[in-house]
Formats: structure tokens, C-alpha cells, sequence
């Protein structure tokens, strides 16, 4: 089973679906959405996914999908095609264990940020910097 929600705890969800598509989004509407250089997704069945609090908001992006929300917190939570009406796409780090779902491919990579690929070599705190 997969849990996750929003930051606030307003809206939760939990997909017993096989989870499919895992995958790091660089194109610029989820950079937009998620206000990250880059967006982990992962995929489940439509019909697997249940909220089971609360109830996203939903913002129509382009003319073939929506984005989910939570309306208190704004924490960006699915993205739903008028497309691919049997999946929805759930963010990886809404999950209450997100090293589970590590990225399996990228997407849309001729829009990265050309920063993106250097970040490994900057120097890293394990907490905060004080």
C-alpha cells in the first residue's frame, strides 16, 4: 500500500495500485506547479487511488490535463490527463516514504535547467547551514 499526502495533513491518499511511469519531470509547467527545478512522478491506476481525507483542488494546466492540490497548504499532489484516462500521477515526495519510488527515467530532459546536472558537486550540509 502507498500513503502520502500534502504538508499540511488536509489531504491524504493511498494506492494499493502497482505503481508504473517513475519517473523526474524536468518540463517547465511542473517546474511551475512544483516550484522545483524538477518534479518526481510516479503512476497508478486511476482507480487504485482513494483519498481518504480531505479533498484536492483542481487547476486545469493545459488544454489535456489537471493538476491536484491540496486547497490549504497548496502542496501539488496529481496530475491527471484527459488523455490517459486510466492512470493518475501522483508526486513522489507526497509519499509518506518516497525512497521507495526512486526515479526510474527522465522526462522531457530538453527542457532540464542546465544547473540541475551540476548540483552534485556543490558542497552539502546535512542540515541547515548555521
Amino acid at each position: 500500500m502507498l500513503r502520502g499526502g500534502c504538508l499540511c495533513g488536509a489531504v491524504r491518499y493511498e494506492s494499493d495500485g502497482a505503481p508504473f511511469h517513475q519517473s523526474v519531470c524536468h518540463c517547465s509547467m511542473c517546474r511551475r506547479a512544483g516550484g522545483a527545478p524538477l518534479v518526481a512522478w510516479f503512476s497508478v491506476p486511476r482507480a487504485s487511488l482513494r483519498i481518504v481525507a480531505g479533498e484536492p483542488a483542481w487547476y486545469r494546466s493545459s488544454a489535456k490535463a489537471e493538476r491536484g492540490f491540496c486547497p490549504t497548504c497548496g502542496s501539488p499532489l496529481f496530475f491527471r490527463s484527459s488523455v490517459l484516462t486510466g492512470e493518475m500521477d501522483i508526486t513522489t515526495a507526497s509519499l509518506d516514504d518516497p525512497a521507495r519510488l526512486p526515479p526510474r527515467d527522465q522526462i522531457y530532459t530538453a527542457a532540464k535547467i542546465p544547473w540541475v546536472a551540476t548540483m552534485e558537486s556543490l558542497p552539502g550540509f546535512a542540515e541547515a547551514r548555521s
